[in-house]
């Protein structure tokens, strides 16, 4: 149980915290609707969770012949994920959006940025080096990331068609950062822990 509520929190902090993709959504909400795009969000949904699939098997066969590799991978990951807690504790509060753009993003829009957003791909190598102890892990990683981004992607639609006053206000965004920074480290150090220990 402890294994799937990691997976959850790992998959939620790493989706909804503001990064390139979500920055896209919340503007195209602004200017075109929830409605227009949901396909941008549907690519990206998609996109990531390829990405994450052929890291996941590509290092699952790495990592069932070199053990002391997968410790030194997730010992780095740990450390890598608390170093992203620290830099969103840190960050501004700042999301830049540009009401004069209004172009609708088009689904292979969505999917092919999430392969050339590093937030992504650091996300992808960080999880599956915590999650992919077994092929159950990692499969129940992939299966709870695809759903936790599709609905944190929704999540950033949504707010920025019905609610995009809220995230013109600086403390409420420095609040939601200092949330999600703490609870990423607080979960690097204990994956940490249970590798270790």
């Amino acid at each position: 149980m402890s294994l799937f509520l990691a997976m959850c929190t790992f998959s939620l902090i790493m989706s909804i915290t503001p990064g390139p993709v979500n920055i896209v959504i919340v503007n195209s909400g602004i200017n075109n609707g929830f409605k227009k795009t949901f396909a941008f969000i549907s690519g990206a949904t998609i996109g990531f969770t390829l990405l994450l699939v052929l890291i996941g098997l590509g290092f699952n066969t790495v990592l069932e012949k070199k053990s002391l590799f997968f410790s030194s991978l997730t010992f780095l990951s740990s450390l890598f994920i608390i170093y992203i807690g620290y830099k969103i504790i840190n960050s501004t509060g700042n999301i830049e959006i540009n009401n004069k753009e209004k172009k609708t993003p088009y689904f292979y829009e969505g999917f092919l940025m999430q392969w050339l957003n590093p937030k992504a791909w650091i996300a992808s190598m960080s999880g599956v080096s915590l999650f992919s102890s077994s092929d159950f892990n990692l499969y129940s990683f992939i299966f709870i990331y695809f759903f936790i981004c599709y609905l944190s992607l929704i999540f950033w639609g949504y707010i920025g068609e019905k609610i995009s006053y809220l995230l013109k206000i600086e403390k409420h965004l420095k609040l939601l950062n200092f949330i999600m920074g703490s609870l990423l480290i607080v979960l690097a150090v204990y994956l940490f822990y249970v590798q270790i220990f």
